[in-house]
């Protein structure tokens, strides 16, 4: 079954895709949650114009997360935490953290956007982390973790 997803759905699309499901997941989950609708001919032919209508605003979509992808990547974030004499983080640096430190410097971010890449963040050093800007856009950064 096709449908046209009206919002955006993980692990299957974004708002405006069309996408194929199995009939039950559309018909019973989908469809009356309001995350799609059918795709019918006319509702395809409604779909491309509003396509083309937004392809203007998506270019400046695009091109403002791509500015912000690069800021993400030129910052230099610091996040402290309390530290034991063995070395160790009390607890363990959450995406959360990473967001204040990101604002600090600047940054508006939301902090369910933010990945940290590399292992657990249990100790004192360098990880890496990346932000989700737009669809495909990723900005990825490092941050230090620091004694208090």
């Amino acid at each position: 079954m096709q449908i046209i997803l009206k919002k955006d759905v993980a692990n299957l699309g974004y708002a405006g895709d069309v996408v194929t499901v199995k009939t039950g997941y559309g018909v019973n989950y989908l469809i009356p949650q309001g995350f799609a609708t059918a795709a019918t001919p006319s509702a395809l032919k409604q779909l491309e114009e509003t396509k083309r209508q937004r392809a203007h605003k998506e270019a400046k979509l695009v091109a403002d997360a791509e500015a912000l992808a690069a800021q993400i990547s030129a910052a230099t974030v610091k996040v402290a935490a309390k530290i034991s004499e063995s070395g160790k983080i009390y607890g363990s640096i959450t995406t959360a953290q990473l967001a204040d430190a990101l604002v600090a410097a600047g940054i508006n971010v939301d902090k369910k956007d933010i990945t940290i890449t590399s292992a657990e963040v249990k100790t004192v050093g360098e990880y890496e982390a990346s932000v989700k800007c737009y669809k495909n856009v990723k900005g990825e950064f490092k941050f230090e973790v620091v004694a208090e």
